[in-house]
């Protein structure tokens, strides 16, 4: 028997990157799963929906722009509700969105790796999810006896300065910081803010301050100068799950409130933090030759054929300088490069482990699942956007 067609209203911003992820993957799951008839208006993130909009008979909405009264009109329209706001807790729906800690984790961890003692936080004032990313950020560190200065203004409203005050006050800021310095900046938008302000001042992107954002905005990132790195959320999967959800209360009209949290893709690295801030020179000549041969499959001898050092010397000044020994350095760049061919393509584990310098593909499925806690096939169901809705399909099939 053919299913009837649901009316949906997807109030979800096209003006960025993520929301646009978002859209997408709500457009992959409808087109195996779902048989929709959605409503989607252009706009950007905060634009009210249209009036008539709520006057609509809707089988379901999915909503980023919900505020509590927004959540109290679609109450009134007695439909399910998949939330997918980032600035209000508890409005009564299902509700998903990014691990905004786990993103401010990653970005500490990623600074910590290119050597840096010293850090920063740039954020906007008021919102929540620049709060959580800064507060994840500094959790990292703290354990470490690090601290990291924070610049914050806010981004909207009445308070809301002119881009000029704004980037004055930026300047002012990073020209008082202790360099090198590795800057989390809570979004693409500010890291783009930040970078700018490091040209006015004539500081050195990336060897006095390396900048990563959030967002991959590919765009924004690739027109910054020098290309931000930044941290690639898991939009597409929120809007996968979300069109999931709101299916299945659609279907049985029983839901109930929660908030799910959906952890980074990955980092994409690009030349703004491309650098190792490491005072030992013949560590950094080190770890920059292991980071440009490790996939070849190089061991510490060829490490050592570079620097002027006995292995134990070698040993004891990586660690002093970057937490970890020479062939600890050598495994991670191998296992994050298996990460990222393993979440960006199709290949087979066999030319992904010859590819990444190992000669054993077993070897490598060991490594890698002590490292990341799953296995490679698990990981690339998890963090490839075929396998988040593979996954999602074998569920509920």
């Amino acid at each position: 028997m053919k299913r009837s067609i649901r009316r949906v209203a997807v109030l979800v911003e096209t003006s960025n990157s993520y929301g646009r992820d978002i859209q997408r993957g709500i457009a992959d799951y409808v087109k195996v799963k779902g048989n929709w008839s959605m409503f989607v208006e252009q706009h950007e993130l905060g634009t009210p929906p249209p009036p008539w909009l709520l006057r609509q008979m809707w089988d379901g909405i999915i909503s980023r722009p919900t505020t509590p009264a927004l959540a109290r009109a679609f109450r009134k329209l007695r439909v399910p509700v998949i939330d997918l706001n980032d600035l209000h807790q508890d409005l009564g729906f299902p509700r998903l969105q990014s691990d905004n800690h786990a993103i401010g984790r990653l970005a500490a961890d990623h600074l910590r790796e290119r050597g840096f003692s010293h850090f920063a936080f740039c954020g906007f004032a008021g919102e929540p999810w620049s709060d959580e990313r800064r507060a994840g950020f500094i959790q990292t560190l703290g354990p470490m006896g690090i601290r990291a200065s924070c610049h914050q203004t806010p981004w909207r409203g009445k308070h809301r300065k002119p881009w000029s005050q704004e980037q004055a006050l930026l300047v002012r800021w990073l020209k008082n910081l202790q360099q090198p310095v590795g800057i989390f900046a809570c979004n693409d938008v500010r890291g783009r803010d930040v970078l700018e302000a490091a040209r006015q001042l004539g500081i050195a992107v990336p060897d006095q301050v390396a900048v990563i954002g959030v967002d991959n905005d590919e765009l924004l990132c690739q027109m910054c100068d020098p290309p931000l790195s930044s941290i690639l959320p898991d939009a597409y999967g929120i809007g996968f799950q979300a069109a999931r959800l709101l299916e299945g209360l659609m279907s049985s009209r029983r839901g109930r409130r929660f908030c799910r949290r959906l952890e980074p893709r990955t980092i994409i690295a690009r030349q703004s933090t491309d650098t190792l801030a490491a005072p030992d020179a013949e560590v950094a000549a080190a770890v920059r030759f292991i980071r440009q041969n490790a996939c070849s499959g190089i061991c510490v001898k060829d490490v050592l054929r570079q620097v002027p050092l006995s292995r134990s010397l070698l040993d004891q000044r990586f660690c002093a300088s970057i937490g970890r020994t020479p062939h600890a350095e050598i495994r991670a760049v191998q296992l994050q490069r298996a990460a990222q061919l393993l979440g960006e393509t199709d290949l087979p584990l066999k030319q992904i482990s010859a590819a990444c310098g190992f000669s054993h593909m077993e070897y490598l499925s060991y490594l890698f699942k002590r490292k990341f806690a799953n296995s490679p096939k698990a990981y690339r169901q998890s963090h490839r956007n075929a396998g988040v809705a593979g996954k999602l399909f074998n569920r509920n099939s």
